[in-house]
């Protein structure tokens, strides 16, 4: 009754907004309105564009911090945690205004290439997607690394120093291994990135430019500026909607256990 009043009553109060007519009745004006307009659609691709993206840049990168921090020392482990979580801690918002002062075309970055004499001219690093990209995957990082540090950590080491004794490589032994009992703390990981990455809003607003409107940017500008509730809550039901089928296809390809943990190895 709490989940139930906590979520799903929120859901039927937006879907009951989405397909509400002038007149309060029924109609299907907002769902052929969004079907109909390409730049909605492009919207829609870029939010999920801009999410596989960090998805798969936070674990290439935190793939490896996390095998670090489990395999290293106890104090080598506490600084890279804290070195972690500190910023962790610290407000999405003052994140990403520290990306503007440091990739703008007179930030410390650029100031310092020129100064350099690496490049001629400043970069352009700010106001285009490949800024969003920066801020968004250094703000989403630890939601990758702690579940993947998490499997490793309860992770037998005997296990890989049994393949490595049997005549297995480390690399070897890494892949065949490491990795495959640690798919479910990256694949818990990805889920979880590019959930947070499909509905982030602050930094793709302040570090992304003209092309790299995002959903949560368009539905904030359709509810607070045009005053549109009914399609405000159309662009946010059919987000809902795209993030459950991706969900249910990646619970299919993979196994519905892997996705949701339901076999309780970490």
């Amino acid at each position: 009754m709490f989940l139930g009043a906590l979520y799903l009553l929120p859901m039927i109060i937006l879907a009951g907004w989405a397909f509400r007519g002038p007149n309060g009745g029924f109609t299907l004006a907002q769902a052929g309105r969004l079907l109909s307009e390409g730049a909605y659609h492009t919207a829609f691709l870029t939010t999920f564009r801009t999410a596989i993206i960090t998805t798969l840049s936070c674990a290439l990168i935190g793939y490896p911090f996390a095998y670090l921090m489990a395999t290293t020392s106890s104090r080598a482990r506490t600084l890279l945690m804290a070195g972690m979580m500190i910023p962790f801690w610290t407000s999405v918002l003052a994140r990403s205004l520290a990306w503007i002062i440091l990739l703008g075309k007179r930030g410390i970055l650029n100031e310092w290439l020129v100064a350099s004499g690496l490049v001629s001219a400043p970069l352009p690093l700010l106001f285009n997607s490949l800024g969003v990209q920066i801020g968004m995957v250094h703000i989403l990082l630890p939601f990758m690394i702690l579940p993947i540090w998490a499997v490793l950590m309860r992770l037998d080491q005997s296990l890989p120093s049994a393949a490595r004794s049997l005549g297995a490589s480390p690399m070897r032994a890494f892949a065949h291994v490491v990795l495959p009992l640690s798919l479910p703390g990256l694949l818990a990981g990805c889920v979880l990135v590019f959930m947070l990455a499909v509905g982030f809003y602050i930094t793709p607003a302040l570090l992304g430019g003209d092309r790299d409107i995002t959903i949560a940017s368009l539905i904030e500008m359709v509810v607070r500026d045009l005053l549109d509730w009914p399609f405000g809550a159309m662009l946010s039901l059919s987000l809902v909607t795209l993030v459950g089928g991706v969900f249910a296809v990646g619970a299919l390809l993979i196994g519905a256990e892997r996705v949701t943990n339901a076999d309780g190895r970490t």
